[in-house]
């Protein structure tokens, strides 16, 4: 399974880029997942739901399947939140996984820059950015792509296998 990271400050567009290397990769004939990492409260279920109502129960885990899909929703009920090592050992057989966030793992990772953003680039402390997307001119010692060149971003992302 290869692991690529999309990091940046908020606001910066990971979540676009993000989906658009998903969009590309998966056009060119691989299987793409991804993992998510929110800094906030977390809640694909609603109250008043029968999946609501069995976790509110007390259900660690529940798996709401349907023709489509499935999702399976675990509750830690007070115990740490899961690396992303843990994240990446449940997730069914794929060619890449495209992460989003978890900016402190060390995995392969493009950093996502805005101009208007004045905080300090991350590669500056972290090692394990291989590139950066930006819409501005960045002095990196890797691959700087302009942020909308998708396509070159993931034959970047394909090279790194």
């Amino acid at each position: 399974m290869n692991v690529i990271g999309i990091v940046g400050w908020k606001n910066s567009g990971k979540t676009t880029l993000a989906s658009a290397l998903i969009s590309e990769l998966s056009a060119r004939g691989m299987t793409v997942s991804s993992i998510k990492h929110a800094h906030h409260l977390v809640d694909v279920d609603q109250p008043g739901t029968d999946s609501y109502k069995h976790r509110n129960a007390g259900a660690r885990e529940v798996i709401l399947a349907g023709g489509q899909r499935f999702a399976i929703m675990h509750e830690l009920r007070g115990a740490k939140e899961p690396t992303l090592d843990e994240l990446l050992a449940r997730l069914g057989p794929c060619d890449w996984v495209v992460v989003e966030g978890y900016k402190s793992h060390s995995h392969r990772k493009i950093e996502v820059l805005r101009q208007e953003n004045e905080r300090t680039p991350l590669y500056v402390e972290d090692s394990c950015i291989v590139a950066v997307a930006s819409d501005y001119g960045v002095e990196f010692a890797g691959p700087v792509f302009d942020l909308n060149d998708v396509s070159g971003i993931a034959d970047f992302v394909l090279s790194c296998e």
